[in-house]
């Protein structure tokens, strides 16, 4: 059994835990799905665990804005225990609504909530989901390697990065940019994001918000391109022991 333990945080109208507990075990890690109320009511778990994971999905119906009330809820009832994970070197992955999550409640940013950063409605007015590319540029994310671009899912309505200003956003926390891959899968930029943007991370590279899905790509035939499956790992997985790698 592997050393390194996992939470993956669950709530209301979070829909993917069991996708993302099944990534983090195929990859060889020891997760359990946890419920907020009890997380709220012993703060304490979380110093049990190497790695803390928001998941997809539509936490409390996505009411007010994507991920609002979830995060005010991590606000109220858990900022310290969160501070304290990662100020003792832990990592935090949050995975589409998990993204929003992290950004509504200053987590990523390492600030308060309502940094000048944030996640709209697409482009397109819809909820669109279908494969994109996505290229790492940096070289201090326990999840990601430099250089590589990774051909994951996305899926989701609210998922436009943007922020005050251009200048606001600091490229050394850019995690991933949306860029071309299979020519059927159409758009680049699939929600209109600025900078292209597809994940941040923080400055120390252990918390990673991202909209596409890495659990939805753990074993090659779940890709729908054969051709791009690969002989190799597949890219989702690769994310998820990427991290693993770095706590063992």
């Amino acid at each position: 059994m592997s050393s390194v333990r996992v939470m993956v945080l669950r709530a209301a109208g979070i829909n993917c835990d069991q996708e993302t507990q099944f990534a983090w075990r195929l990859a060889g890690a020891c997760c359990d799905v946890v419920h907020l109320n009890r997380l709220i009511e012993q703060p304490l778990l979380l110093d049990d665990y190497d790695i803390l994971t928001l998941p997809g999905g539509f936490s409390y119906g996505d009411d007010i804005a994507a991920g609002r009330i979830l995060a005010t809820r991590i606000v109220l009832h858990l900022a310290d225990a969160v501070r304290r994970f990662v100020d003792r070197d832990r990592a935090i992955l949050g995975i589409c609504n998990g993204f929003q999550v992290l950004c509504r409640s200053g987590v990523l940013t390492g600030g308060a909530a309502g940094a000048p950063i944030t996640l709209g409605f697409n482009d397109n007015g819809v909820y669109t989901c279908r494969w994109v590319a996505v290229r790492c540029d940096i070289d201090h994310s326990v999840f990601l390697e430099k250089g590589r671009v990774y051909s994951l899912p996305m899926a989701h309505a609210e998922g436009r990065f943007s922020a005050r200003r251009a200048s606001d956003v600091d490229a050394s926390r850019i995690a991933l940019r949306y860029v071309a891959g299979d020519v059927r899968q159409g758009p680049i930029n699939p929600n209109g994001s600025l900078l292209d943007v597809a994940a941040l991370t923080d400055r120390t590279g252990r918390v990673l918000g991202m909209m596409p899905h890495p659990e939805r790509f753990v074993r090659p035939v779940h890709h729908p391109v054969a051709s791009m499956a690969g002989d190799g790992e597949p890219d989702g997985l690769s994310i998820f022991r990427a991290a693993i790698k770095r706590f063992q």
